[in-house]
């Protein structure tokens, strides 16, 4: 157990996000997404599990410790439903909430068409495969940076 760390982050997990640089891409993918497959050919190479929690709990406890890049339209993307972006499903609208309350402000989600996805998935630095089972459960966040000391 560590102090101030976020009940939900691993060993393993807390050191694939500190192992991210700038710009690299976390997939976190729903219990119906080919983690294991898709983690093979990613830089950390296997999936991190977090069976039994749901996509919001996890984005939610990644964005405790993990900056999103502010040099990008979208740091936020999301497997694209078919839907417009008024129309998202109830778990990328849950999404959309917890990126917004840990960045203070309103975030829209980019949005992926499903192979795209998978694609960027397998170039992301990790896959972590929650147990979330609502349809339209997967995201890529990507890492930013922290400011210098002494800057905004």
């Amino acid at each position: 157990m560590l102090k101030g760390a976020h009940r939900l982050l691993t060993p393993e997990l807390l050191r694939v996000l500190a192992e991210m640089g700038h710009g690299d891409d976390l997939a976190i993918v729903d219990a119906n997404f080919p983690a294991a497959s898709t983690a093979y050919e990613t830089r950390f190479g296997r999936p991190i599990y977090l069976p039994g929690v749901s996509l919001g709990q996890a984005v939610e406890a990644v964005l405790t410790v993990l900056p999103l890049d502010s040099f990008v339209d979208h740091p936020v993307r999301c497997m694209a439903s078919g839907q417009g972006p008024e129309d998202l499903p109830p778990v990328q609208k849950e999404v959309q909430s917890i990126v917004a309350a840990a960045l203070g402000q309103p975030l829209e989600l980019g949005a992926l068409e499903r192979f795209t996805f998978y694609e960027a998935a397998r170039a992301s630095y990790a896959v972590v495969q929650t147990g979330e089972r609502r349809w339209w459960g997967d995201v890529l966040l990507k890492k930013g940076a922290f400011a210098p000391e002494g800057e905004g």
